[in-house]
């Protein structure tokens, strides 16, 4: 059984292992697909159409059905290798472990965001930003200058504590737990957090920034957490609503899992704690 680990907590080879099977996927081209699918969903993911990765009931099956593939590509190269989670509520400074040059790297430079330590650097060349907002071919980062606090503890109890998981109108304007998680309502958690690292982390093509897989192993974390505390309270909607995914619906682009398969995590992975 496959065990999330708080980065924090990595060990040095464990670490080496997670960076090293990163740019392997870079280098094969499996990475970038999994980034054009995410710009793909980005785009196409609207309030007033359908929706399935973003804005709507299914963000969180969704990306938990997108990390259970990354995660499973990451072991097609090394089978010792987890996706760990990023606890922002406690590392929450540019200062953090995360941001060290063995592992992720720190922020990018003033001028132009460019990141210029840690393994995925545009002057070590093993990872081209191919799947591009503009013209720029490196990956760019700006930690916290986009907004200046990262989440609290308080702030994620806050949210964690609401027993609907989600209600009409099913989009960036609902009420209930989804909405509050990912951002568009109340305090902002996830959508923050993007904001917070910048860059690239601020736009569709975010998983260009090796951090998105780290941020949302977190977010799936707290799904799990809300799951835990508010045991009556499950996915909506049930069925029969236009243009978001219902419990018993399978989702784009994979066509093979629906929320109702993807509530219980623990057949693929559990969490350190």
């Amino acid at each position: 059984m496959a065990v999330r680990k708080n980065q924090s907590t990595l060990t040095v080879d464990e670490k080496r292992r997670f960076v090293a099977a990163l740019l392997e996927l870079k280098r094969s081209g499996r990475y970038d697909e999994f980034v054009t699918t995410h710009n793909a969903f980005i785009v196409s993911d609207t309030d007033n159409g359908e929706r399935t990765g973003h804005r709507s009931p299914s963000f969180l099956p969704w990306h938990r059905r997108f990390l259970l593939e990354f995660e499973r590509a990451l072991q097609s190269v090394d089978a010792s290798v987890t996706l760990p989670y990023w606890d922002w509520t406690v590392d929450r400074t540019p200062r953090a472990s995360l941001w060290a040059p063995d592992f992720l790297g720190g922020t990018g430079r003033e001028r132009d965001g460019r990141v210029t330590d840690g393994p995925f650097t545009a002057s070590g060349g093993n990872w081209p930003i191919i799947v591009r907002v503009d013209g720029r071919t490196f990956l760019r980062r700006s930690l916290g200058a986009g907004v200046r606090e990262l989440p609290t503890r308080a702030e994620v109890d806050s949210v964690l504590a609401m027993s609907t998981y989600d209600m009409a109108p099913w989009n960036s304007g609902s009420d209930g737990f989804r909405n509050h998680l990912e951002g568009w309502r109340g305090v902002n958690l996830h959508n923050r957090v993007h904001v917070w690292v910048g860059g690239h982390m601020a736009t569709g093509a975010s998983p260009n920034d090796p951090v998105f897989w780290l941020h949302h192993a977190y977010i799936d974390k707290l799904w799990a957490e809300w799951q835990r505390r508010h045991p009556g309270s499950g996915y909506l909607p049930a069925a029969g609503t236009p243009n978001v995914i219902d419990f018993n619906e399978t989702m784009r682009p994979w066509h093979d899992m629906s929320p109702a398969d993807l509530l219980d995590h623990t057949p693929h992975y559990t969490f350190d704690v």
